[in-house]
């Protein structure tokens, strides 16, 4: 009987990278499609990729208007008052989708610069084919 002394590990870890390829692509879409929001397409778009070590607050408009903060849904007044206590260098990141109304988003632009919150971000998805 021959003796089995070793164990070829290199198919185990085609595998778990494979595992990993899937985790990582399909976890970044579970965070955009929590919300169904329908991003505006543009012809200029870049990709959006966070800074290490930042923690960006976002807000959300969904196309029947409802504003979310960090995806809980929140009403105009609260928005204000949480917008107060943000620190000028807070990094924001807006989605909007494109059916909302053009006014809410104004709006929301409006209360950010008034407390001159000017590092915003907002997300479009790619025009291109």
């Amino acid at each position: 009987m021959k003796r089995f002394d070793n164990i070829n590990v290199i198919p185990l870890i085609d595998v778990i990278l494979v595992l990993l390829a899937i985790v990582l692509t399909t976890a970044s879409f579970i965070v955009k499609d929590s919300l169904n929001i329908e991003l505006p397409e543009t012809q200029s778009t870049q990709s959006y990729v966070p800074e290490q070590g930042s923690s960006p607050i976002y807000f959300h408009i969904d196309q029947h208007n409802q504003l979310y903060i960090d995806e809980t849904p929140q009403t105009q007044t609260f928005a204000q008052t949480f917008i107060k206590t943000l620190a000028k260098d807070q990094r924001i990141i807006l989605q909007v989708d494109k059916k909302a109304e053009f006014g809410h988003f104004v709006q929301l632009i409006d209360l950010l610069k008034q407390q001159q919150l000017e590092q915003l971000t907002i997300l479009t998805k790619s025009g291109h084919p």
